[in-house]
């Protein structure tokens, strides 16, 4: 296991590490808003041919996994992820970001005219030949009195995907059948194409749950996409629909739907 201590300046990774240079890390300190919330970017720079995972790894990633609970005058920490790259290799699927990309950290204080200090470990995979699980510690300041935008965290927010409205979206449904694994889902989209072959991605807020990857076709101006949700060990599975998140990958743009009604 790599381990890295990472500050604002620069991650050092440890020397006898043999993937010490595969990646860097740095904080964007970033700006404390008006109403006293604070946008802050996480930076991850890869060596070429490198890659780590999106918020949904696939089928053959490994899930990025973040602890701020070592931070002080933080209540909220929320990640806005920016849309990844469809990767296939061998039949499998996964959600990746290669070279460099930066992490928007939208942050609400307890105090928001004090400063925030970031503590907290960071549990993420880079992958080329091998697949390396890295450890990273953060720790960082950041400043309650600089409101100067910073055009590199404005660049990755702007690349997030659009929103349901912004996407165009008429409806959202989602029909739900019984399976001997847990319980299929067919998601049915009515929506203009985000461009090219799309690829949907169908997310549960439930940790237990594991979620296949979702086949996709497209007829006329409806998305179509189907996917297992496996069911755990023991016990009934209820779904709630509204619950689900279902992210469309497409050529031009991708587009994030909170929750779809019953079909």
């Amino acid at each position: 296991m790599l381990l890295l201590a990472l500050v604002p300046a620069a991650a050092r990774p440890l020397a006898a590490n043999p993937y010490g240079d595969v990646v860097s890390a740095r904080v964007l300190d970033g700006w404390r808003e008006a109403d006293g919330s604070h946008v802050a970017g996480l930076e991850l720079t890869l060596e070429d041919g490198w890659k780590t995972y999106w918020r949904v790894p696939g089928s053959a990633g490994i899930p990025p996994v973040f602890n701020w609970a070592g931070s002080g005058n933080l209540e909220t920490l929320d990640i806005v992820w920016p849309s990844p790259e469809v990767w296939n290799q061998g039949g499998d699927r996964s959600y990746v970001y290669h070279d460099r990309v930066i992490l928007p950290l939208r942050i609400t204080p307890e105090d928001g005219a004090a400063p925030v200090r970031l503590e907290g470990e960071i549990f993420l995979g880079v992958c080329k030949n091998v697949c390396v699980p890295l450890e990273v510690t953060i720790s960082a300041e950041l400043s309650a009195t600089d409101q100067k935008t910073d055009p590199r965290i404005a660049a990755a927010l702007a690349g997030r995907p659009y929103s349901a409205a912004e996407g165009r979206v008429r409806r959202a449904t989602c029909h739900v059948f019984p399976d001997p694994k847990g319980m299929r889902v067919e998601a049915h989209l009515q929506m203009p194409s985000a461009g090219g072959r799309e690829v949907t991605v169908i997310e549960a807020p439930w940790p237990e749950l594991m979620v296949s990857d979702a086949v996709t076709r497209r007829e006329g101006g409806t998305l179509i996409a189907n996917a297992l949700i496996h069911a755990p060990m023991s016990g009934a599975l209820h779904l709630d629909r509204s619950a689900l998140k279902i992210t469309v990958l497409g050529q031009s743009y991708a587009v994030e739907i909170d929750g779809c009604e019953a079909g």
